[in-house]
């Protein structure tokens, strides 16, 4: 009988790489799956791969399992929103260029629009339920960066290596006030991982993923992204516009995330919380709203950029900081998709890729510390409620927007209350 059932499924394994639509799809018909995707997709990244799979493997069959195995393992190895980079690449295998705009536009148009409104919302609300209603987000983001940690950790530093790397990684950040020690811990990491993560055989992988343009094209996407990161602090010392010191801090933010959505909260609080340009206050509540709604997390880019206090905000810090975020994962996705199928097998890269994924363990966790939990927990009530979604998270596996609409509405009421 098992034998029997493991042939049924590699003949329906075989059915789907047989019956892959190789048809050339229209940025619109992209454009309208995706979009559908951005307003049901809740859970996050692995959540959202999962509803990818259904979409594009199972459904529409516009690619096989290899292939999107490729995709994930590719946007999992790189910085930046593996979700999006995922969307992304299945938009550009389907229509080209237009295809992977559509894609990524689509995915990620209806969180970004819920944020910017949440944005303007949360300028209005006063007195004790406006207080409370942003505590509660805030609590909120205690159990989410949390849940965060605890998963990450368990996935990321199995072993006494690794878990020395993240913990080496969090006294870098917490010891420090210097945003360049963010990426030192990076850098450390990957040098520790390269010596000291090699032990495991690098995984048997096969299969071929084809894309549709050329090693030389892949080059000049990675030379753009490298040319804009080392550019733009040099273009400051020029030209002291704010608009493009708020560009450089998304874009360097958006370039240096490994590891999931979730560690980007780190770099951002870095570069717009210590500066001044955005309250911790605002920050840990959008962070916290960012839960509630369906889409990439990256999205969370377009409320700082509209409540971010130097010129350009509103709509237009919206709109730069979706790009300046979005645009680094979104360019080395581009330059590495050529040379994948030969990196991948490569033991050393896995190694650096090993001992970075766990040092961004450590920056999420000295992140958890500072601003998360001293920004959020200043009573025993404050304790409860963020305990409270912690277990619903971890134990009862309750939706995110569960434990949104739980703390925002202990929040409030525990400012009526003590009023």
């Amino acid at each position: 009988m098992v034998a029997d059932a493991n042939d049924g499924l590699a003949e329906a394994d075989a059915d789907l790489a047989a019956n892959v639509d190789h048809s050339v799809g229209s940025p619109l018909e992209v454009l309208s799956a995706f979009l559908r995707l951005g307003l049901t997709c809740f859970g996050g990244p692995i959540a959202h791969i999962g509803y990818f799979r259904e979409e594009f493997v199972v459904r529409r069959r516009w690619l096989d399992e290899q292939a999107y195995a490729d995709l994930v393992g590719l946007c999992q190895f790189l910085p930046g929103p593996a979700s999006s980079q995922v969307g992304f690449s299945i938009g550009l295998l389907r229509a080209g260029y237009l295809g992977a705009l559509a894609a990524w536009t689509g995915f990620t148009l209806p969180s970004a629009c819920a944020l910017v409104a949440f944005a303007y919302a949360a300028t209005e609300l006063g007195g004790p339920f406006g207080t409370g209603l942003i505590h509660g987000l805030k609590l909120v983001a205690v159990a989410i960066v949390a849940q965060a940690v605890w998963g990450m950790a368990r996935t990321l530093c199995p072993d006494r290596e690794r878990a020395s790397i993240a913990t080496v990684a969090t006294l870098i950040v917490l010891l420090s006030t210097s945003a360049a020690m963010q990426i030192a811990a990076i850098a450390i990491g990957g040098a520790a991982g390269y010596w000291l993560c090699r032990k495991g055989a690098a995984p048997s992988l096969t299969g071929h993923l084809s894309v549709p343009f050329s090693h030389r094209t892949g080059a000049a996407m990675l030379a753009v992204f490298a040319l804009i990161l080392v550019g733009l602090p040099l273009l400051r010392l020029v030209l002291p516009w704010t608009g493009l010191a708020l560009f450089e801090a998304f874009y360097r933010s958006g370039a240096l995330v490994f590891g999931g959505g979730h560690v980007v909260l780190p770099l951002l609080r870095e570069a717009f919380v210590t500066p001044g340009w955005v309250s911790d206050n605002a920050f840990l509540a959008g962070y916290g709203a960012a839960q509630a709604i369906p889409g990439p997390l990256f999205t969370f880019a377009a409320y700082l950029g509209a409540v971010v206090g130097p010129s350009p905000h509103s709509l237009a810090g919206a709109a730069l900081g979706l790009v300046g975020l979005f645009l680094p994962g979104l360019l080395v996705v581009l330059g590495a998709l050529p040379f994948w199928d030969a990196l991948r097998k490569q033991q050393p890269a896995q190694a650096v890729m090993r001992g970075v994924n766990a040092a961004v363990v450590g920056l999420l966790g000295a992140a958890f510390y500072n601003p998360v939990w001293t920004g959020a927990v200043h009573a025993p009530a404050d304790m409860a409620v963020a305990l409270i979604g912690f277990v619903l998270l971890v134990v009862w596996r309750a939706p995110p927007v569960v434990v949104v609409g739980i703390g925002a509405l202990a929040g409030v009421g525990t400012a009526l209350i003590v009023r």
